[in-house]
């Protein structure tokens, strides 16, 4: 099952048809797991307990160890995310004054076609 292509904080896309962009493999993946970390506890009505609720952390004296903390939990819990080898999470503070923290993702690919690579960012 396919899921429609949507950044997080963004619009949706459309496909070459004119249709709904449909999002697959890697960026499937990587959508689940954005939505999973910035998704509140609580908020996603069928499962309250769905979500890192990364969104907390912002406005607060950033805490690298936390924040990884909540990263690697979620990414066990996620579906999408093969847990062997074992996900890479490394989160550095960018910017200590204005809060800018970069949290670097890495796993394999279900696909067995490589490792999926990101960030997620905040400050």
């Amino acid at each position: 099952m396919n899921d429609i292509f949507l950044e997080w904080g963004g619009d949706l896309a459309t496909g070459s048809g004119g249709d709904l962009a449909v999002a697959v493999n890697s960026d499937m993946q990587r959508q689940r797991v954005c939505r999973r970390l910035l998704t509140n506890a609580g908020d996603y009505l069928w499962n309250p307990d769905y979500g890192g609720g990364l969104g907390r952390f912002v406005g607060s004296p950033a805490s690298a160890a936390d924040i990884e903390a909540v990263v690697r939990s979620q990414l066990a819990l996620e579906a999408a995310v093969p847990q062997s080898p074992a996900p890479v999470v490394a989160t550095s503070i960018a910017d200590r004054a204005s809060g800018y923290v970069v949290t670097n993702i890495a796993y394999a690919d279900p696909a067995g076609t490589g490792q999926v690579n990101f960030n997620v960012s905040a400050g």
